[in-house]
């Protein structure tokens, strides 16, 4: 019964099922045709549109690369092949929002739903699986009137399994990689059902294989009436992100969604319990960096949990999750800075430093920072910068900096032997202490909140004082 009405929901509500991500091991063009056809429906134009020369395909890659803030080409870029394959939830993306819902009012009309796991992924316990789908409900559940019992036999209102290729809804999964899960929005019949890959590995907490809780929740959130949202700080981003399952809070943008639906929980007061966080805005004019490094070529600007790659040939900034790229990062960072002479970029929070070689975590870390041979009293940087002329990384602690050798790992000392260390104005004319440093094209650049000072490292001359957007372009259009 349940699937003999999947076409009936396909008729009311066509962006609810998809087709599993196209293999990547296909050609990247026909690869990126499968793509846009699964996600952003591709399909083959006939008529004024064809006749005029606008190729569908590039008027659907342009599509996709806007949704995931990418630089807008129109053509396959690698940069675009590397978002198609991640890994993602096999819904389709778009319209270009922050949150968004199915429409024509695709939403459950009772607050009180039943789930039930028809089967288990040998992958984790039974008791683990048990626990990561009822926390992942209750992650709705804190913030509308929404309650959820699970139940062990019949039809439930969602009901929950794990399956391969073809697994009885006529939406087969792709094997490993791709396609994690997808879920149907709420209807009768295999309404609201959310169905995993099995031939992914799903883990309780482990960075390593795909958290069953994150990926669940994602798809519970198509199961209660919500779509894609192109805020990469939201549950309801298409591609999986790691968070800590122990610390995680919905996000604003899915509050936002959720309650737009259902209205939030009337027994929980607001202001008590985590704030949800909200994803940085680049267009945010009094917003102070954490931190600002470069990579290989990039700009990296950091915020909270989140960074923005900036390529020097892109006006568009590409933000995402610090643990999209560092898992074993802290979510949050004080300082970071690259090391040319290393090849290494090094990210630190409190009194710890990481390393990395591009993505991959260097051996032996994290360190704490005193073995870079700060004096006892500094617990945490508050910016590094690295010199390409000199070999040093300059290390700021409030009104002052020390200065490192990375030629010789050891910080300057003044003629006593002590490590030395200067008050930030005699270095840096103007400036009394720094939020964030890098260097770009000669030219040192030192941030103090909202603003940004160029100098001169050699001659110490300030040429001018610009505000932060003048790297961290502004997108909004």
């Amino acid at each position: 019964m349940r699937i003999s009405t999947v076409c009936i929901l396909l008729s009311c509500a066509a962006a609810v099922c998809c087709v599993p991500v196209p293999q990547p091991e296909e050609d990247n063009e026909s690869f990126a045709e499968n793509y846009l056809k699964a996600f952003f429906n591709l399909t083959e134009q006939r008529g004024p549109s064809s006749r005029r020369g606008i190729n569908p395909l590039t008027k659907k890659l342009s599509e996709m690369q806007r949704f995931f803030g990418l630089r807008i080409t129109g053509s396959l870029d690698n940069e675009t092949i590397e978002m198609m394959k991640k890994p993602r939830c096999g819904f389709p993306d778009g319209p270009i929002s922050r949150f968004s819902t199915f429409g024509r009012n695709l939403k459950w009309e009772k607050n009180s739903l039943t789930y039930r796991i028809e089967n288990y992924t040998p992958d984790m316990v039974r008791t683990e699986v048990d626990d990561s789908i009822y926390k992942a409900l209750q992650v709705w559940a804190k913030v509308t009137p929404l309650t959820f019992k699970q139940i062990h036999s019949g039809t439930a209102d969602i009901m929950i399994s794990f399956g391969r290729r073809s697994h009885g809804d006529y939406y087969p999964f792709d094997g490993s990689g791709g396609t994690l899960a997808h879920a149907f929005a709420p209807s009768s019949g295999i309404g609201g059902d959310a169905h995993f890959d099995e031939d992914e590995t799903f883990t309780l907490h482990s960075s390593r294989g795909f958290v069953l809780f994150l990926v669940a929740a994602h798809e519970f959130g198509h199961s209660l009436g919500l779509s894609h949202s192109d805020d990469p700080g939201a549950l309801m981003y298409p591609t999986y992100s790691y968070r800590n399952p122990d610390t995680f809070v919905l996000p604003r943008d899915d509050v936002n969604g959720i309650q737009s639906l259902y209205g939030p929980n009337p027994s929980k007061d607001p202001v008590v319990g985590p704030t949800p966080p909200t994803t940085p805005d680049a267009c945010d004019s009094t917003m102070t960096l954490d931190a600002v490094a470069t990579l290989r070529g990039e700009m990296l600007f950091f915020k909270d949990s989140f960074f923005w790659r900036s390529y020097p040939q892109s006006n568009t900034p590409q933000q995402t999750l610090i643990n999209n790229f560092w898992p074993s990062a802290p979510n949050k960072i004080d300082a970071a800075y690259e090391s040319r002479r290393s090849d290494k970029i090094f990210l630190f929070k409190d009194s710890k430093v990481w390393a990395y070689s591009g993505y991959t975590p260097v051996p032996g870390y994290p360190r704490d920072i005193k073995t870079f041979g700060f004096p006892r009293r500094v617990r945490k940087i508050d910016a590094a910068l690295y010199d390409d002329e000199s070999g040093k990384t300059l290390f700021f602690v409030g009104s002052e900096y020390y200065s490192y050798n990375e030629g010789t790992k050891s910080m300057d000392r003044d003629f006593r032997g002590r490590v030395e260390r200067k008050r930030v104005d005699q270095k840096f004319s103007g400036l009394l202490k720094a939020t964030a440093a890098f260097q770009y094209r000669g030219f040192t650049y030192v941030y103090n909140g909202p603003y940004m000072f160029e100098y001169s490292l050699r001659s110490s001359r300030l040429y001018r004082v610009l505000r932060n957007s003048y790297f961290l372009r502004c997108t909004n259009f």
